[in-house]
């Protein structure tokens, strides 16, 4: 899950596919394709990006690696309070605020699910409404204001307080921590797709120089372009009025637009999904001279095609879910075992929450190892521009996961015999490779989805695509924290772990090593049903590119 945070600009410098590689075939030619300028920019920008005042950008004075210090920094401190509440967070119910080792694992996956559940609603007003740049001011305010809160609810002054008692704290801790979930969400999808926002693609080498945070005069504005959900629902309730009609044999006899402006995309037809053309289907009911077709009953092509490309991530993103139900781990059952093991290294004293450094020195070693050799020598093998393709990448990824809990596992079933003959705790050193395994997962896995979405997404639905990833960890830490609870509560009435459960407050009564043999055969079942759809959807471009 650190990636996401970490790397989140990543997928926003991506690699085109030469024309003359692309084939002729239907399912290989880009489904995006860009109507070139009719006049050739010179002092302004040529990809339709505006400055504050919302007239054409100036090359000299906008945008570039000036404005995405800036924003660089905004995610950076983003990331940094982010993870050192996560990371911390389950010690602190369970010592702070007496929560048991399944109520605290619980609430914290809760937690973090709509932490990356609240970029849903922060890509839905930027791409419709505020724009991405005021919805990361907002957003940044919001989670001033959260950390604010979350300080006082730890101060000394609050805690020694003569009103105090443990359901004001357990209530100003939760407040402060959903007002920093409800600021996050205006940060995690928009950033990375701002940061795309500040370069002309037509032109690529421009001047850097500084400025002065958040100085309106330095970024560059992407032109609103509607609501991605509005249009989404309009597909939908438009096919489903016209499902008695029948589809033309000629594709080019649906309703398109004749003609596009500069800076917009127009969509190639493709057959997929096909009962969705018939949103798109021309008639005398929807139109007619006298009554103008209704969004709502008549559709372009390109629209239905938008809808079309969200539909065909849905494979890769369901794969990706249970992903990220495994690194859900290093926030709960794993930080739970390393307080159970032996933190002292030498004359140190290593917290639980400090083993979580390891995921992110996974990351910001093997990038640039995969970047400057498993690239190269992928790309003389393989001939593709990337070395690999995006299946290829999360199925390595997704193996990473099951490699990881099987790791967990037997750690666990060692740690639990060492508790049981009484002799010397094990040193929270052996958890190291599973912080560094989950690591180099993420950086198969969520790079290749975040790219896989970034890519496949429309234009005008960029910050909708990546936040979908972050519905994906949303989604998989609601399930973490269901699935715990339906684990312990089965297991304590004498499944597998006896009346103490798999995972009870004293984790040497209980038998934590079968959660994560559990979660590695999860794990197993995941990558052999993404590799199913892979093989299914080996045609389509999306999947294979």
């Amino acid at each position: 899950m650190g990636v996401v945070g970490v790397i989140g600009f990543l997928p926003t410098k991506l690699l085109k596919k030469p024309e003359a590689q692309m084939e002729a075939s239907d399912e290989e030619r880009p489904l995006i394709h860009h109507l070139p300028p009719q006049e050739q920019c010179s002092k302004y920008t040529c990809d339709g990006t505006v400055n504050i005042d919302s007239k054409p950008a100036l090359k000299q004075s906008t945008g570039n690696w000036r404005a995405c210090f800036f924003i660089l920094g905004v995610e950076f401190t983003e990331c940094i309070c982010f993870y050192g509440v996560s990371k911390n967070l389950v010690t602190y119910l369970t010592s702070v605020l007496h929560e048991s080792n399944v109520d605290a694992a619980q609430n914290v996956s809760i937690w973090i699910g709509s932490c990356f559940f609240t970029p849903l609603i922060g890509a839905f007003l930027a791409d419709t409404y505020w724009g991405r740049y005021w919805t990361v001011v907002m957003s940044i305010l919001v989670i001033i204001l959260g950390m604010i809160v979350l300080t006082i609810s730890a101060s000394p002054l609050f805690l020694n307080a003569s009103f105090y008692n443990g359901g004001i704290s357990r209530l100003t801790v939760y407040l402060g921590l959903y007002l920093f979930a409800l600021g996050t969400g205006g940060i995690k999808p928009n950033i990375p797709a701002f940061g795309a926002d500040q370069f002309d693609d037509a032109n690529p080498v421009e001047r850097v120089t500084k400025g002065s945070f958040f100085n309106w005069r330095v970024y560059r504005y992407k032109k609103l372009g509607g609501s991605p959900l509005t249009r989404v629902l309009q597909v939908l309730v438009a096919a489903a009025r016209n499902h008695r009609l029948n589809l033309p044999d000629d594709s080019s006899l649906l309703h398109e637009l004749p003609g596009v402006s500069e800076g917009d995309y127009r969509t190639q037809h493709t057959n997929q999904f096909r009962f969705l053309d018939k949103a798109a289907i021309l008639s005398d009911k929807n139109c007619t001279p006298a009554a103008p077709s209704s969004p709502w009953r008549l559709c372009t092509v390109s629209q239905v095609e938008e809808l079309k490309m969200l539909l065909r991530t849905f494979p890769v993103w369901a794969s990706l879910v249970g992903f990220f139900m495994v690194t859900a781990q290093m926030t709960s059952t794993l930080i739970e075992q390393g307080v159970a093991m032996d933190g002292r290294v030498g004359r140190f004293t290593v917290p639980p929450a400090s083993l979580a450094t390891f995921d992110v020195v996974a990351v910001l070693v093997l990038i640039p190892v995969y970047d400057a050799a498993l690239v190269p020598l992928a790309r003389r093998a393989t001939g593709r521009d990337r070395g690999v393709s995006h299946t290829q990448r999360i199925g390595v990824g997704l193996a990473l996961s099951a490699v990881a809990m099987a790791y967990s596992a037997m750690v666990e079933a060692r740690r639990l015999a060492a508790a049981a003959a009484g002799s010397t705790p094990m040193s929270i050193v052996w958890q190291v490779p599973s912080f560094f395994v989950l690591g180099a997962g993420e950086v198969f896995a969520v790079i290749g989805m975040l790219e896989f979405c970034y890519e496949q997404s429309p234009a005008s639905m960029k910050s909708l695509g990546t936040a979908l990833v972050q519905l994906a960890v949303a989604v998989a830490n609601y399930l973490n924290s269901g699935m715990l609870r339906v684990v312990a509560a089965a297991t304590a009435r004498g499944g597998g772990g006896g009346g103490a459960g798999w995972i009870p407050d004293k984790l040497d009564e209980g038998h934590l090593d079968y959660f994560f043999w559990m979660m590695a055969a999860l794990s197993v079942l995941n990558l052999l049903q993404f590799l199913h759809c892979s093989i299914r959807f080996r045609g389509n471009n999306t999947l294979s590119s």
